[in-house]
């Protein structure tokens, strides 16, 4: 889907404001929500898009460039969202009947979920909860309890499930102050003895999804670090579209020569350009290989995971330093936290952090490629 460009230049108008905010605005949230962004993988017998991965990845790509912060927190509330393709029907209608409906949360089990009678009570603290102000639900991911033990898995892992709790059954705390990706208004969740029917919790491990289309085959780990990567990459972007204007328009120090017109400037453009190129092309080609496997209706062997999140991290790891190389090309211009290339460059070190794009990522794909014994069950 093409985010319509009136909303593309609201986005990035009110980048200042949102990062200000520590969160992203209500309103402009509203906007969002309206236009169907936070529906992108909710099935389309709930009314969603239903989109197929690449053009989950060009559009988040496209609202990164905008702004990073708001792009984030779209991607957040639309993976989040993909569990009402696992939820029992009645649940998923009971969240997504209202179409502009705004979910988040965080998947890391950081909670406990103890099992009474047909319930669980949650109770836990999660950080990194993106967007969690403007939401109607939220989910915690939990480990489970029973007979006050840990529940474990066949392999000896222990049992965790994603709690979907109502917005008011939540606490948010502010603990967003944050380097980058201050927009986010990531701060903590926490819940103090929630009570969740079981039948409102899933886990993409253990659980087969209730729709058949072929973006419920796709890994879903695998869509939430390839959307990570698609808000790095517009971050990128967006980074390059500011040196270019203003390296146009900058003089270097008595002199009469635009920045533009200095060699060295010209040589790293190119290559950070390159670079960009190659590794959000290397993305493009993952997508569609894995795409056409679910569309045959087969699921994604190991080493194909491992290729999808060795290519969302190597995306993620070269926008930062093409964001990086643009903060550097611009001078003392992007010192300043209010220049553009300052928030890009902040937010692109901020998206490196992320568990899913992580360097130990790469560790586990070098695991799987060089067919070594991995733990794979968040590939």
């Amino acid at each position: 889907m093409t985010v319509p460009p009136a909303l593309l230049s609201t986005i990035a108008a009110r980048a200042a404001d949102t990062e200000a905010q520590r969160r992203l605005p209500a309103d402009l949230a509203a906007e969002l929500a309206k236009a169907g962004l936070f529906r992108l993988l909710v099935p389309k017998s709930l009314g969603g898009a239903e989109v197929d991965v690449a053009t989950l990845f060009t559009t988040l790509e496209q609202l990164g460039r905008a702004d990073a912060a708001t792009g984030w927190c779209v991607m957040i509330g639309g993976t989040t969202a993909l569990i009402s393709a696992w939820l029992p029907e009645y649940h998923a209608r009971e969240i997504w009947s209202d179409p502009e409906v705004i979910t988040g949360g965080v998947f890391a089990p950081m909670g406990k979920a103890a099992v009474d009678g047909d319930d669980y009570v949650v109770s836990g603290r999660w950080a990194w909860g993106s967007g969690s102000a403007n939401c109607a639900w939220l989910l915690g991911g939990a480990v489970i309890i029973d007979n006050g033990e840990m529940r474990r898995l066949a392999n000896g892992a222990p049992d965790h499930r994603m709690m979907v709790m109502r917005r008011d059954e939540v606490e948010l705390i502010d603990t967003w102050d944050a380097l980058g990706m201050r927009g986010t208004g990531s701060g903590d969740l926490a819940a103090h003895n929630v009570r969740v029917p079981q039948s409102r919790s899933v886990s993409f491990i253990t659980d087969t999804p209730r729709e058949t289309g072929p973006l419920y085959r796709f890994a879903p780990f695998g869509l939430l670090a390839l959307g990570i990567a698609a808000v790095a990459s517009g971050n990128a972007l967006g980074a390059l579209d500011d040196l270019k204007a203003l390296s146009l328009a900058k003089k270097g120090q008595g002199s009469s020569r635009s920045l533009a017109e200095r060699g060295v400037v010209q040589a790293d453009y190119a290559a950070a350009h390159a670079e960009l190129a190659a590794a959000r092309a290397l993305v493009k080609a993952e997508i569609a290989d894995a795409w056409e496997r679910v569309e045959a209706g087969d699921t994604l062997d190991l080493a194909m995971r491992a290729r999808l999140r060795l290519a969302a991290t190597r995306l993620t790891q070269v926008s930062a330093k093409v964001a990086a190389k643009m903060h550097e090309l611009a001078g003392g211009t992007s010192v300043y936290a209010s220049h553009p290339l300052n928030r890009r460059f902040r937010d692109a070190h901020v998206a490196t952090q992320h568990v899913m794009v992580a360097p130990p990522t790469l560790e586990l794909a070098g695991r799987v490629l060089l067919g070594l014994p991995a733990d794979a069950s968040m590939l």
